[in-house]
């Protein structure tokens, strides 16, 4: 169980830290529809949680959420305004896309994330930027881009068909249609499916239990995932080689194999003690 975290608060984001976890709560209300600001701040955010080594694990959520929505995704009223509009990329939301995270491809410390409601658009597209999703029972995933007149492609595009099956990928972008809890679950986007008084709660224990394994080990498992979790067998396998004999192009993966932690697991386990990793 974690203690009650320290808060301090942002203009949009609000951040927590309890030990070695650091939340952060999209406080945009009502519906945290994402704009220029509330990007660059979730950018900043999760940017402390990949430069500070006393934090492990990232856990994203919607704070309040009165109208039973995560995220509305992109703020289109304040696109039509003339937010956030580059002449050279078409739209600019900061480093890190959409809402600070789908495209933070630096970022290889896990990040959970906790729906509640609506992830519609790129909400959706949000939460896909993080490692493990939870939702509330009451929950629900939908991609009306196509009746807006244009494609999901703040993430949605690029990464749905890795976490569901491809056909079912784009009917849910032909038709627009919601996807429940029911069917997430069945299709393996979310790992759990939890009452809604129970998310918070339940999510914290997931990323606490994170937190408690070796940390290196975490951010290589992600940056290994990015490079070659849709390769060959065959491939996939001469990158780990390739990694022990430290000619990869996987730095992370390395330094976890040089580190005293690759060692401090199993000398902990024939001492019958818990392991004491320092990252």
């Amino acid at each position: 169980m974690l203690g009650q975290p320290k808060m301090s608060e942002t203009r949009q984001v609000n951040v927590m830290v309890s030990g070695a976890v650091m939340e952060v709560a999209m406080a945009r209300p009502p519906v945290n529809a994402i704009n220029l600001t509330l990007s660059r701040q979730m950018y900043d955010a999760f940017k402390r949680l990949n430069e500070d080594d006393s934090l492990r694990v990232g856990l994203l959520y919607s704070e309040g959420n009165a109208k039973n929505i995560f995220s509305a995704g992109w703020d289109l009223k304040a696109f039509a305004a003339g937010e956030s509009q580059n002449d050279e990329t078409g739209f600019d939301l900061g480093p890190g896309g959409l809402g600070g995270l789908p495209e933070y491809f630096g970022l290889y410390k896990p990040v959970v994330v906790a729906v509640a409601g609506g992830a519609i658009g790129g909400g959706l597209e949000l939460a896909l930027g993080g490692d493990v999703i939870v939702c509330s029972e009451d929950a629900y995933f939908w991609l009306p881009e196509m009746q807006r007149g244009f494609l999901p492609d703040g993430g949605a595009i690029q990464k749905l068909h890795h976490r569901i099956p491809f056909n079912v990928t784009m009917e849910l972008i032909l038709t627009g249609r919601k996807m429940f809890a029911d069917e997430a679950k069945h299709w393996g986007l979310v790992r759990d499916v939890v009452p809604a008084d129970q998310l918070l709660e339940h999510a914290r224990t997931v990323a606490a239990i994170i937190a408690q394994g070796a940390p290196l080990v975490a951010v290589a498992l992600k940056e290994y995932m990015r490079r070659y979790a849709h390769v060959s067998v065959e491939e996939a396998h001469a990158a780990v080689r390739r990694a022990w004999v430290g000619r990869s192009d996987m730095p992370h993966y390395e330094q976890m194999i040089r580190s005293d932690d690759f060692r401090e697991g199993s000398v902990a386990f024939a001492e019958k003690r818990d392991p004491a990793f320092k990252g």
